[in-house]
């Protein structure tokens, strides 16, 4: 069973029809939507400051999640995956990204929707990222816009398959 617990009075609020893996961690001030799912040795540390997660979020395998204290919060919208060994750190990211594996996310950084970041890429902090596009590489810049219906298609595929796998496990 996933260790989820109390801290400084919070006790984390978790929606409906969610999967977290035994070894996952979940503290604090977080809230988590519908249909999410938290992966083998994923963290998601609302301690120190609030996290809000939308609907249909898929937190993959090794994933950080964590905030400054007093300064920065973590906002994830809906339809979206973070992946393997992801570091956010008190940024916003809005409904239909995939944040690719081994990237990172630093505090005040914004992610708007139907964006793509690539695997291993660093968000700096304070960055805004345009909509319908792919950014890359350290740090971060924007490789090209992409069309956000087929990108939003796409994404909720991730999404749906991430709510079917965890479905095995239950």
């Amino acid at each position: 069973m996933a260790l989820i617990k109390s801290v400084r009075g919070f006790t984390p609020q978790i929606g409906k029809n969610c999967f977290f893996a035994e070894n996952a961690t979940i503290i604090g001030d977080v809230q988590i939507g519908n249909d999410c799912s938290v992966w083998f040795n994923a963290v998601i540390r609302g301690d120190v400051n609030s996290i809000s997660i939308g609907n249909k979020v898929n937190i993959q395998d090794g994933a950080v999640l964590h905030t400054l204290y007093q300064k920065t919060k973590i906002r994830i919208g809906n339809n979206v995956s973070i992946g393997h060994n992801v570091t956010i750190h008190g940024a916003i990211i809005q409904n239909y990204v995939l944040v690719g594996m081994g990237a990172t996310i630093l505090d005040d950084a914004v992610i708007n929707e139907n964006t793509i970041i690539a695997a291993n890429s660093l968000v700096r902090s304070g960055e805004i990222l345009e909509p319908n596009s792919i950014y890359a590489g350290v740090p971060a810049k924007k490789v090209k816009d992409i069309d956000p219906d087929q990108t939003r298609e796409m994404i909720i595929g991730i999404s749906e398959n991430y709510l079917m796998y965890s479905g095995w496990y239950k």
